[in-house]
């Protein structure tokens, strides 16, 4: 793809994803929502509840509301995940706090063997910042109400990958108009790519040990070569791997100090 050319002449898809937890692998994507924009104009629309692997707590119910009796004869990703990677191909995603929901979608990407897109993404939390001033946050909801947004209902999926759209529309206003993808993206401080989401590339054997016991909850013994107790043996329960432009890392229950920690995989030395 070409990156020099002005934002208008781009498609872009903004989607969202409600999840059965926070962290991929060991959570599913419960409900997908996406809208396609080309040239002003709405080119496009997905919007379908899953059936997660397992019920949903009561705590991420209060999050999103999506019961699981709404999703107990929803389809599963595997009925699914082919109509989204041909519904955003070609395009340029955006998502608020995008890398949470690529995190997601890429892990279900490699899961039934799909490429990864090699389009960048932007991530309207990032813009705003930069482009959206006044406001005491930039957490969606908040900026749907700066700028006046008819923004549905908060917390489901289509609804706010349609906020999040007119949240990147708004940003984009305030740019040169001959501003390009380029320029947007350097704007939002980090580059975005599908390819930095890949749980496939972490082939290191300590790291295929950890995405194994996430599936089966298992406990595994691991050396990390951080915090107070640093390079010893610590027993671990492995809760779901996060890459993140920020460092990637891993969640899990650590039964030394009764709680759950997050584990930066370049920290991580070994795994049995």
């Amino acid at each position: 793809m070409n990156l020099n050319l002005p934002l208008h002449d781009y498609t872009f898809v903004a989607f969202d994803t409600e999840t059965s937890g926070a962290y991929p692998v060991g959570h599913d994507i419960v409900e997908f929502g996406a809208i396609k924009w080309f040239q002003g104009e709405e080119v496009g629309r997905l919007q379908f509840l899953l059936k997660p692997r397992e019920p949903m707590t009561d705590f991420i119910i209060g999050i999103h509301g999506i019961t699981n009796e709404m999703v107990q004869d929803a389809p599963a990703m595997a009925d699914k995940i082919h109509e989204i990677h041909s519904f955003i191909k070609g395009s340029v995603v955006m998502a608020h706090h995008a890398p949470f929901d690529m995190g997601f979608l890429a892990a279900e990407f490699e899961k039934y063997h799909l490429s990864l897109p090699p389009e960048p993404a932007l991530c309207t939390s990032l813009l705003s910042r930069k482009w959206i001033h006044g406001v005491e946050n930039h957490k969606l909801q908040t900026l749907v109400k700066h700028l006046t947004i008819d923004g549905g209902q908060a917390h489901r999926a289509y609804d706010d990958a349609k906020s999040c759209l007119y949240v990147a529309l708004a940003c984009f206003q305030k740019m040169d108009p001959n501003v390009t993808l380029t320029d947007a993206i350097k704007s939002q401080g980090k580059n975005l790519w599908w390819r930095d989401y890949s749980l496939a590339a972490l082939n290191e054997s300590k790291f295929v040990l950890l995405k194994q016991a996430i599936l089966a909850k298992q406990d595994v013994d691991m050396v990390y070569m951080g915090g107070s107790a640093k390079g010893e043996v610590r027993r671990v329960t492995p809760i779901g791997i996060v890459r993140n432009p920020d460092g990637d890392y891993l969640q899990a229950f650590c039964h030394k100090e009764k709680t759950p920690k997050r584990y930066y995989l370049n920290r991580i030395a070994d795994v049995g």
